[in-house]
């Protein structure tokens, strides 16, 4: 499934890094629990719209967050795995 953010559409405000931690945080925690508007009502500090939608937007480019078939939020960065292939040798 494909993620949607809108941000061109919505007023959007330039995330503090804190609250870029505290969601990609609160995705850690509970990955696999929300779709995404559950999971912006359920953040432990609240934020904006479009912000939110920034710090996903970030995170999903980032290859640190995706969707699955159902639209909830799973954390997919995987640190180790990472690691393994950008020490890898090119062909």
């Amino acid at each position: 499934m494909q993620m949607r953010f809108n941000v061109a559409k919505i007023l959007t405000r330039s995330p503090r890094l804190e609250t870029v931690i505290m969601v990609e945080e609160f995705i850690k925690g509970h990955s696999g629990e929300y779709k995404k508007t559950e999971l912006f009502n359920n953040l432990p500090k609240k934020m904006m719209w479009g912000t939110f939608n920034v710090v996903l937007e970030y995170l999903y480019r980032d290859n640190k967050i995706g969707m699955d078939k159902e639209g909830v939020i799973v954390w997919i960065y995987n640190p180790q795995t990472y690691r393994q292939f950008a020490s890898r040798k090119g062909y």
